[in-house]
Formats: C-alpha cells, structure tokens, sequence
C-alpha cells in the first residue's frame, strides 16, 4: 500500500481526536516487508537530504509532539537512521531552566532553530506551553509572568497566535515546518508503561511522574485538539499519526518526512563556466 501523507493532515477545522484512529490497517502487516519499506524510505530520505544540505536554500522543523510512551524517540532514530549527522540536529525539551523562565516562551526553542540547509528535529517544543501548561495552569506561576499576562481566559488564545505567528515567519525566511503528533491510545500506552516495568532495560524509561500524567488523559487530549485546531495551517500543517502499532507509525513518519523535502523542488548547485575551468586546472594538476 502506498502510503499517503495527506490522509494523516489535519486542516485545523474542530479537531477531534475520537474521529482520528489510533491504528491504521493495510500498510504494512509483516516485519520482512516493515523493514523493506523502512529500508527504501530511509534510502530516499538520505538522497534527499543530501541534496538539501548541498543546496542550502531552506531548512526543515520537524516537530514531535505526544503522550508518554507514543514512540517518539524510536520514530526519530529508525526514520533518520540514513541521514548524515552533520545535517541532522535534534533536541529534546524538558522543564525550562531558570534561565530559560526570563524569557517568553517562545525563546528556548528558537535558539535550537535549524541553520538552512540542515535538518531540526525537536522531540516537544513550544508547544508543551500549551499542551502540559494548560493541563496544570499552575506552572504559569513558575514564569514570572504578571496577573493581567496570566489571565486564563486569554492567554491561550494569544500563545496560539503567538505560535502561527512565529511558524509563518519561519516560512516566510525559508524554514519549513512539519509537525506531528503521534496518536496513541490509552490502553496501548497501559501495555508500554507495563513493558517499561517488567523489562530490566526500559526500567529508566519509567518514572512516577509518568503514572501521574496519566490521570489527565481526558484533560490532555482536550488540550491536543484545541492546540491541532488553532495552530494547523496551510504553511505548517499538523499530522496526526495513529503510533499504536510503532511499525506503521514510523512508516508514515518517513512519508511526512520525505514528501516535505520533495515539495521544496531541490537541486544541487549548479556549475558555473568559471567553476567548470577551475576544475579542469585542478585535475591537471592531479594528474599524472
């Protein structure tokens, strides 16, 4: 089955997640051919980035967003197994610094923004600010914000225009933006969490923190459609990726992955005349 990205983009109209699955059928159904096809799309993706690091007109934000568990950092070292490191930067954003808490909220991540040409992955983002915060509104006390900035009723409003703000200027500088949000179910997330416990080498994987996160479910995923809805746009569209099987989750990954890089039309620099003469001198002087 040819897999097809659009199937998986939100267009920020009232999303709900109970209309999105979080499995997907028909895709691939046995570990032989999982591995043939991740081969092929990891081949496909180092040839394009190749060409995108050589010709270093834009840069590319991929954005990971879910719920513990969802696979996030599996999907990120199976899909861009193939890619250089050089034109590869990844970074994961826990809890701020006290230094990052002087600034909005918008400043840490903008640092780890990719240079053109290179590939940035952020495993969480911005976006924590209103996914977590909002589900405990209370860490808004931790960002020294004043009372009239803290105010419910407009704040998230605000940090989304925030958000499509900052994407749309990105854009429009040459960094193209792809985010996505593993889809998983709460039962699967039950079987990982168990996994974590009764397997001695994902034991560190598990805290209490993550049990306790857990009894927000209903809280979380209200705050994951508001955030998909008013932050999906045409520049930098939301996909929503059902990861309860991590196979098929990860094939879709590099799908997304491979059709933005296809979609900014690259090429490798082209070779002037004078270039043309520069390397003729210079294999003269190599040969023999």
């Amino acid at each position: 089955m040819k897999i097809d990205s659009k199937d998986f983009r939100t267009n920020g109209e009232g999303v709900q997640l109970k209309d999105w699955p979080t499995t997907v059928e028909n895709i691939c159904k046995s570990k032989k051919r999982y591995k043939q096809l991740l081969e092929k799309h990891v081949e496909a993706l180092s040839a394009l980035q190749r060409i995108h690091y050589a010709s270093s007109h834009y840069a590319l934000l991929i954005i990971f967003q879910a719920m513990d568990a969802a696979g996030k950092d599996g999907a990120i070292r199976h899909v861009m197994s193939g890619v250089n490191p050089q034109g590869c930067q990844v970074f994961s954003f826990k809890q701020p610094s006290a230094e990052e808490l002087e600034h909005d909220f918008l400043w840490r991540t903008t640092c780890c923004l990719p240079e053109r040409g290179r590939i940035g992955i952020f495993n969480r983002s911005y976006y924590e600010e209103v996914l977590i915060v909002k589900v405990h509104p209370k860490i808004l006390l931790t960002q020294k914000l004043s009372k009239e900035l803290r105010d419910e009723k407009n704040i998230w409003q605000e940090r989304y225009r925030s958000i499509v703000d900052f994407e749309s200027h990105l854009h429009r500088n040459g960094t193209r933006v792809v985010k996505i949000f593993l889809h998983l179910s709460q039962d699967e997330q039950r079987k990982r969490f168990l996994a974590r416990i009764d397997e001695p080498d994902k034991n560190w994987k598990f805290s209490l923190s993550d049990m306790h996160e857990r009894k927000f479910w209903k809280e979380y995923m209200r705050a994951y459609e508001d955030c998909l809805t008013e932050t999906s746009t045409e520049i930098a569209p939301w996909y929503v990726v059902p990861a309860d099987d991590k196979d098929n989750a990860r094939l879709i990954v590099s799908q997304i992955v491979l059709d933005a890089l296809s979609d900014m039309k690259m090429s490798y620099p082209d070779v002037t005349a004078k270039r043309h003469q520069e390397l003729k001198t210079m294999r003269k002087l190599l040969e023999p």
